[in-house]
């Protein structure tokens, strides 16, 4: 086997792609940090990367795990967030926009790029053209809507505008369907599957990367989403992670924020996706080699 030869190309490359690798780990490993900080070093142990007198005592605080007296005496405000609650909510806000929209997108996307029917291509481009309109103009109207339907404050009128489909989840699905070898929907044609037949059994099956990819950016979008659940989901009973992390801030002090306590929250409500992201990035980075071709 060849060893590759260094070029200063190659040296220049890697150095690059290092500096972006810091840059974007570091703001989480500051994050942690200060979670590991205690309040009373917070605006003097600020020089290391790592703390000086670690502990897990903000953890422990926000998940109500102390006394109110103990977590004053630790710095904090005796605030703290409901976090089991609130994390087995945003995990079934998640499974349920991730796992309705990835299969509804599928079947779009075949159809779109399999079927031939009258207007498929204008449809197409409408449905694309979605692409171009700022979340934000939908907001109000889709606020509405749920109002309308009495859905304010439930898990239906949180998933209500994405839980059927994306723009993007569409096009990226219909472009691998595309790529998909005739030959094998022609063989499953003869031996009598229909359209439905041939996605069930063939399509879907072929599409693992591309599904388990759009799955993936579906949580990490539902699991970050904050406006939406924030306009809808007011109670307690539906609040989210991301919802809790501005509730815990706003029973902090106004004159000196808990920041130490708030950056543990912050920990602890990245963690899921993290682990997920871990155990799942090989499969993601694989399920991007490939290319859609007519």
């Amino acid at each position: 086997m060849r060893r590759k030869r260094v070029t200063p190309s190659r040296i220049v490359g890697w150095a690059v792609l290092a500096a972006i690798v810091v840059v974007s780990v570091f703001p989480f490993w500051w994050m942690v940090r200060t979670a590991l900080t205690p309040a009373a070093d917070m605006y003097t142990d600020h020089t290391g990367l790592l703390p000086d007198h670690p502990t897990i005592v903000n953890f422990t605080r926000v998940l109500g795990l102390t006394t109110e007296a103990e977590a004053r005496a630790a710095g904090g405000s005796g605030a703290h967030v409901d976090f089991a609650r609130y994390l087995l909510n945003s995990i079934v806000y998640c499974a349920l926009i991730a796992g309705f929209q990835t299969l509804f997108c599928a079947m779009a996307g075949y159809a779109f790029a399999r079927l031939r029917f009258p207007g498929r291509d204008l449809v197409f481009g409408i449905l694309i053209s979605a692409l171009m309109v700022p979340p934000i103009f939908t907001l109000l109207p889709n606020f509405v809507f749920v109002k309308e339907l009495d859905l304010i404050n439930t898990m239906a009128g949180m998933v209500a505008p994405t839980i059927l489909m994306t723009p993007f989840a569409v096009f990226f699905l219909r472009q691998f369907f595309l790529s998909l070898p005739r030959d094998v929907e022609e063989a499953a044609i003869l031996d009598g599957n229909g359209p439905w037949g041939i996605f069930w059994r063939i399509a879907l099956p072929m599409s693992r990367g591309p599904l388990i990819t759009i799955g993936l950016t579906t949580i990490v979008w539902a699991w970050k989403d904050y406006l939406w659940p924030l306009l809808v989901g007011r109670s307690e009973e539906n609040r989210l992670v991301t919802v809790a992390l501005g509730v815990f801030l706003q029973q902090s002090p106004n004159t000196q924020p808990d920041w130490t306590g708030l950056m543990a929250a912050s920990t602890l409500s990245v963690l899921p996706v993290l682990v997920l992201l871990v155990f799942m990035g090989r499969r993601l980075v694989q399920s991007l080699n490939f290319t859609g071709s007519k």
